[in-house]
Formats: structure tokens, sequence, C-alpha cells
């Protein structure tokens, strides 16, 4: 103990040490520097003094939307090889717009990023000059080759269609990024004043960047719109991100959110449900959790201290998430269908098309076997569940109605009478 005692006095001695008049800190004219427009400076410029917070947000899938093959080969998870490549499109042939054999391949001097890797990872090649996706990609989660926009691949410019949701700081046109990947900047803004000014200067240090944490829940809502959405810009035409949008700033000036009713059925079920990817905040403003002000951060993290316990950055995994707001309601009327609680797997069926596999809805209401019925292009909760997959959907719909009514009647018989 008086160990450590000695060592810490000595390690504050030294602090306080470089901290003083005498400490050699280069003077900054505050004024001079503020009055420069802010520009990106990079994650790594932020380690150095949020080191805890940046190792946390180096676990998360933001730090890998985008990896540049060329300085690290490593990041690619699977081998480009040709022939497994070719087999395993073969096996998909009767959904492909292009002959298997058309199909480009790139080689691995080609490649100059990856785009993701937790479940399915791209690669970006150059072409003319110009990033393209292309036209296969790895399906991590179901460990087999896919085919992507195969058809249109080298007409759709990456920096045009992606670019502003995989890396930081885009410059249109420069054709540019400042980082690889969703930095820090990405949701705190650029840094370049924040990081100039001195320590001393603590005022104006903290007024130079966005802390979501401090913002309007709408506007740190938006911040994850920006691109777990689905929309175009409003400022440059044919793209199809937030172009200038930063964060803190009112989304809807620079982003215009499409639907089934505008004409995109690609990516939206009739009832404007989420068919597509990287849609969540499209469902969530349509969910009761929007008007009362259960926000994306009610549930996800952004980051943590320490390793990340689950996959999607919840803050508990599963239902237990919603049974931390929602404690009693599993017990109460259609609740008590089933008997154990599984929130997600009715208000949150996997109905979103991701690639190969599908992932949840983020509207929170439950899909029932009755809007089915009334239109067949429209899933529902039930059968998502591997027990009824195939079962009579008016056998369903008449076995969920008399099962409410009894546990409506139970609800009402148990209930204390004053």
């Amino acid at each position: 103990m008086k160990h450590y005692i000695h060592v810490l006095i000595v390690l504050l001695s030294v602090g306080l040490a470089g901290c003083g008049p005498e400490s050699g800190e280069v003077k900054v004219d505050i004024e001079e520097l503020l009055a420069k427009p802010k520009t990106y400076v990079g994650s790594d410029k932020c380690e150095f003094c949020h080191l805890e917070h940046y190792n946390s947000w180096e676990n998360t899938l933001h730090s890998r939307t985008l990896q540049d093959v060329t300085e690290n080969l490593d990041a690619l998870v699977a081998d480009i090889d040709p022939l497994v490549i070719r087999a395993d499109l073969k096996r998909l042939e009767k959904s492909l717009r292009v002959p298997v054999e058309k199909i480009y391949i790139p080689k691995i001097n080609e490649i100059k990023y990856t785009l993701g890797m937790q479940w399915e990872q791209g690669f970006l090649v150059e072409k003319n000059g110009t990033l393209y996706v292309a036209p296969i990609q790895y399906s991590a989660k179901e460990e087999h080759w896919i085919a992507y926009q195969e058809e249109d691949w080298d007409r759709r410019p990456w920096i045009k269609k992606c670019a502003g949701c995989h890396a930081t700081g885009v410059d249109l046109e420069k054709q540019s990024f400042s980082e690889p990947r969703v930095g820090c900047e990405a949701c705190h803004g650029p840094a370049s004043h924040h990081a100039a000014l001195p320590e001393t200067a603590v005022f104006e240090k903290h007024r130079t960047i966005v802390n979501p944490s401090h913002l309007p829940s709408g506007f740190r809502t938006q911040i994850c719109a920006a691109c777990h959405s689905r929309g175009t810009s409003t400022k440059v035409k044919d793209v199809d991100w937030p172009v200038g949008y930063k964060p803190g700033r009112a989304l809807g000036m620079y982003y215009k959110a499409t639907s089934y009713a505008a004409g995109d059925s690609q990516f939206f079920y009739p009832n404007e449900f989420a068919k597509g990817p990287y849609m969540q905040f499209n469902d969530w403003k349509r969910s009761t959790h929007a008007m009362e002000g259960v926000t994306c951060t009610s549930c996800h993290y952004v980051h943590r201290l320490g390793t990340p316990p689950t996959q999607f950055q919840t803050k508990e995994a599963g239902s237990l998430q919603c049974l931390q707001c929602h404690k009693a309601i599993n017990i109460n009327m259609a609740h008590s269908i089933h008997t154990f609680p599984n929130c997600i797997g009715c208000h949150m069926p996997r109905i979103v098309k991701n690639g190969t596999f599908a992932t949840r809805s983020h509207t929170f209401k439950t899909l029932l076997p009755k809007d089915t019925l009334a239109d067949p292009t429209i899933p529902n909760s039930c059968q998502t569940c591997h027990k009824h997959q195939k079962a009579d959907l008016t056998v369903l719909q008449k076995l969920y109605d008399s099962l409410s009514k009894k546990s409506l009647l139970r609800v009402h018989q148990t209930r204390p009478r004053w």
C-alpha cells in the first residue's frame, strides 16, 4: 500500500510539473483557431485523451465498416478463390440476373477496401479512378459466397450509394474521405478545433465538439438515423446518404426518407414495415416507442467500457432487454399465450431481408396471421417461428383469437375486487 501511494505521489508530481506556465505548453490564439473552418482529424487523434472510449469503440462494428486491404491484408475474412466462389454462385443460379461465368471476381491485388465483416463482407475495387462494390460478397453468417448487384455493379459508384455510412468525412467533390470507418467524428462532428485547443481552454474545448448524450433525444436519434434508414440526399441528386449532415443538425434538411407509398417496394412491405437492411429508423418512426420517447440509445449503447456483451450492442440479451421496462406485461392478456417471455419473437419478427438471412423488424408491432391473409406479400410473426412455418394461417388466427380471449377472461377473473 505504501509503495502504491509513493508511486501515485511521483506520478502526480510529474503531471503537475508539466501543467504550469513553465511547462513549455505552446500558446494558442484561441480566437484565431476558432475562426478557421472545422476539419476532420481522425479517430486516432481522439485516442490520446479518450483511450478507454477509443478502445471500447474499437470493439464495435462501426470500427470495421471499411478496412484498407492495401495496409492490412488480414482484413479479408475469406480467400478469394474463383473456383470456390463460382461453385457457390452456381447453387444460387436461379436467382442470379447474370450468368455465373460472367460475374466479375476481383483478384486480391484489385481489392482496395473491405465492407463489413460480422454478417457479410463486400469488397471495393477501383475502375477508372472510381470505387465500386464488387458483385460478390462473402456471407460470414451463412458461410458461402453470394452475388451483389451483379447486373449493374459498375454503374453504382460507391461514393454516391454507400460512402457516407461506411466512411467518415466523405468529400463528394474530391472523391475522398478522412477515415475508412465510422469513426468518432461521425457522431461527434469534425474535431479539429477540439483537438487543437489546449487543455486549459476547458470551456471552449467542450463547446467545439458534439456530445450526443447532451442533445435532446430527437436529435440524438437522428445521428443514428443518418445511416440506419433508407432515403436520398436533398442536397445532391442521385446520392443515397445525407450529404452535408453533421451531428446535432436537423436530418430532414439533408435527407428525405423513402417509403412504400412513394413507390419503394424494393425496401418496404405494403404496410410500410421495412423489408431491407439498415432501416431501423424508418421502422422506429412508426412505433409507439418513437411517440413515447424510447430512442435507439434506450436499448443500444454506442461504445461502453469492456467487451460488448451482445452482438447487437444491446444492454441486455434478447427479450431481457424488453423486460427492463415491460416487467409485468408478459403475464397479461395475449402475452400469456406463451409460457416463456419471447417479446422479440412476436414484436420484432425476422422479416428484414439482409442478403441470405433475415434480421429483426423495429416497429415493435406484432404481425398476425390475418395481416398475411389480407395481403400475402406481408409476412407475420407466427410463421417466423420454425414450429408454425407451414401452419394454416386461418387456423393460426383462430387459435390466437381463442387464446387471447381466454387470457383476457383469466385476467378479469383474477383481478382483485375493491
